[in-house]
C-alpha cells in the first residue's frame, strides 16, 4: 500500500460527499419544478449517495488509521464492510424508486410538467457523474480500495440511469407520459444491479478469494527469480480485506548454511512484499534432502515455459 493512501482516500471521500449533496439540491429543485418521476428517482438516488458518502468518509477515516497494539496489521479490513453498507444504501434507493414507479404505473397517474429544466439538470448530473466515476476509479485502482471501487461502480451506474431518466422526460414532453415511470423502472433496475455487483465484490474480499491470475503469476515469478531457488509449491495468495497475504514453500539445495537459507528466504519475502497489493508474505524453505520437493501444476501453469526450461 502506498504511503499517501490515507490522505487520498479521505480526500476522495469528502469530494464524493460534497458532489452528492450538490446533486441532491439540484435534482430536488428540478423535481419540484417538473413533477417528473424520473427526476424524482434520480433525486432519491443522489440522496442515498449522500448518505453512504457520509458513511464512506467515516469508514475511510477508520480504515486509514495506523496500526496499533490491538490491530497490528492496521484497519484496512474494515473497508469491505464499508462497501457492503454502500450496497445496502443502493438497494434501499432502488427499492424506493421501483415502488414509486410501479405505483404510478398501476394507478395511471403519470402526468408530468413539460420543459427543458429536467433534461438540463439530468444532463449536468450525467456529466458530473462521469467525471466523478473516472476520478474515483483511478484512485481505487491506485490504492486498491474496495470502498472506492463500490462507489465508482455506483457513479458509473448513475450515468446510465440519468440517461434513462432523460429519455423518460423527453418522452413525456413529446406526449408519451408513460415513458417517465417506465424510465424510472429502468433507473431502479440499474440501481439494484449495481448493488449486486458491490455485494459480490466485497464478499470476495471478506471470504478470502484469490487475487487475479496476473498478480499470482507475478508472485510466483518473483519467488522463482532468485538464483538459489530451484522450485516452489503450495503457493497460496488470498485477500484479507483489500490486502493480500501470501504463503509458499521454496525449494533450495540442502547444503546451504542456515545463514544462506535465511538470506534466500528474506530476499524472496522482500521481493514479493514490494508488490503494492501485498501485505504479508510467509516463506518456508524446503531442502532437497527432506524429500519435500514436489511438482505443483499451478506453479508450472503460471510460471510458463521459461521456468520449466530453466
Amino acid at each position: 500500500m502506498t504511503d499517501d493512501r490515507p490522505r487520498v482516500l479521505r480526500k476522495v471521500g469528502l469530494l464524493l460527499l460534497a458532489v452528492n449533496l450538490g446533486l441532491v439540491a439540484l435534482k430536488g429543485a428540478a423535481w419540484l419544478a417538473t413533477g417528473s418521476l424520473a427526476v424524482e428517482s434520480e433525486a432519491v438516488n443522489s440522496a442515498a449517495d449522500s448518505v453512504y458518502s457520509l458513511v464512506t468518509v467515516a469508514g475511510l477515516y477508520l480504515t486509514t488509521r495506523p496500526p496499533d497494539f490491538e490491530h497490528p496489521h492496521g484497519h484496512e479490513r474494515i473497508e469491505p464492510f464499508v462497501g457492503l453498507f454502500v450496497a445496502l444504501g443502493i438497494f434501499a434507493a432502488g427499492g424506493t424508486v421501483l415502488y414509486q414507479s410501479a405505483t404510478s404505473l398501476l394507478s395511471g397517474d403519470v402526468s408530468v410538467s413539460r420543459g427543458p429544466t429536467a433534461v438540463a439538470v439530468l444532463a449536468v448530473a450525467a456529466v458530473v457523474k462521469y467525471g466523478l466515476y473516472r476520478y474515483v476509479l483511478a484512485a481505487s485502482d491506485r490504492h486498491n480500495s474496495p470502498a472506492l471501487t463500490a462507489t465508482a461502480l455506483d457513479n458509473r451506474n448513475d450515468i446510465l440511469t440519468a440517461s434513462a431518466a432523460i429519455v423518460g422526460v423527453l418522452g413525456a414532453g413529446a406526449g408519451y407520459p408513460i415513458l417517465d415511470p417506465l424510465a424510472a423502472v429502468v433507473v431502479a433496475v440499474g440501481i439494484v444491479y449495481t448493488g449486486i455487483e458491490v455485494v459480490r465484490d466485497n464478499l470476495g474480499y471478506l471470504l478470502g478469494r484469490a487475487p487475479p491470475e496476473e498478480l499470482r503469476r507475478e508472485i510466483i515469478r518473483r519467488a522463482l527469480s532468485h538464483p538459489e531457488v530451484e522450485g516452489a509449491h503450495d503457493v497460496i495468495a488470498h485477500y484479507v480485506g483489500p490486502e493480500i497475504d501470501v504463503s509458499l514453500h521454496i525449494e533450495v539445495e540442502g547444503d546451504r548454511t542456515l545463514f544462506e537459507a535465511h538470506d534466500i528466504e528474506s530476499a524472496v519475502v522482500e521481493s514479493i512484499r514490494d508488490l503494492p497489493e501485498v501485505d504479508d508474505v510467509f516463506v518456508h524453505v524446503d531442502p532437497r534432502e527432506l524429500d519435500e520437493w514436489k511438482a505443483d501444476e499451478q506453479v508450472d501453469q503460471l510460471a510458463g515455459d521459461r521456468w520449466r526450461s530453466r
